[in-house]
């Protein structure tokens, strides 16, 4: 599990996230929404331990800024971080030896096959377009099969087989009582998947929902949404359903 308590990053004078305290439980999916800026990828470079901030963050009680914890984490950025001279298959080998993997293979072609990857295997980084780089660091992402796999903007640059695919992947995690957390801002890509809902704006949590707590209002996520961060802000920042 999860469990971030009073997370905050600042820069200079301006907050990028302030007083984030939220948790992941296993078998959970989570989502964070926000407009663009509202501080979601802060908020995850945070928890990966890629920034230093002010609170703490712990996965299985132990702070995600140690090694021990990071091998218990997957991480799928907006932006594809490749290296320009390793090929699809170099990539998830090195994925494998810095998670000193055993018996993944068979699971490595899975992951080709269902990412539509497999003949695309001796391409080098920079010859994959932009959408065969978002299926590979999809493919790096699972293989290491994590407890807690975070994604950031995950359906950007997919096609629809990808898409498609991808959700059933992430369900698939879900059933395996592992621990999801995904961050986007295009509300549809999400709308099946999610088991709790987050929603930021201007580095604060606005309100933090389950699906059935929506259910029994009688709204949507997308209604609920658009009212918080585009609505009445003044009753938006105390929303807490």
């Amino acid at each position: 599990m999860l469990e971030v308590s009073h997370l905050s990053k600042k820069y200079g004078k301006y907050y990028a996230n302030h007083d984030l305290s939220f948790r992941v439980s296993d078998g959970e999916i989570l989502i964070m929404m926000g407009p663009n800026g509202a501080g979601k990828s802060t908020a995850i470079k945070s928890i990966m331990g890629l920034l230093r901030h002010e609170g703490w963050v712990h996965m299985d009680g132990m702070p995600t800024g140690k090694s021990e914890a990071r091998r218990y984490l997957g991480y799928v950025p907006e932006m594809p971080a490749l290296y320009p001279n390793l090929t699809v298959d170099e990539h998830l080998e090195f994925i494998a030896r810095a998670y000193r993997l055993k018996d993944y293979k068979a699971y490595k072609e899975e992951l080709l096959s269902r990412m539509e990857l497999t003949d695309k295997r001796k391409k080098f980084g920079d010859e994959l377009s932009k959408g065969m780089q978002q299926k590979l660091s999809i493919c790096c992402g699972f293989l290491p099969r994590p407890k807690l796999l975070i994604f950031d903007e995950p359906m950007i640059g997919l096609d629809p087989h990808a898409i498609r695919e991808l959700k059933k992947m992430i369900l698939e995690l879900r059933e395996e009582g592992k621990s999801v957390m995904i961050s986007t801002h295009i509300i549809d890509s999400v709308e099946d998947l999610w088991d709790e809902a987050l929603i930021l704006k201007q580095g604060q949590i606005l309100a933090s929902v389950t699906r059935q707590s929506l259910a029994e209002q009688n709204t949507s996520l997308e209604d609920l949404y658009f009212q918080l961060t585009e609505g009445k802000e003044a009753e938006a920042e105390e929303a807490r359903l």
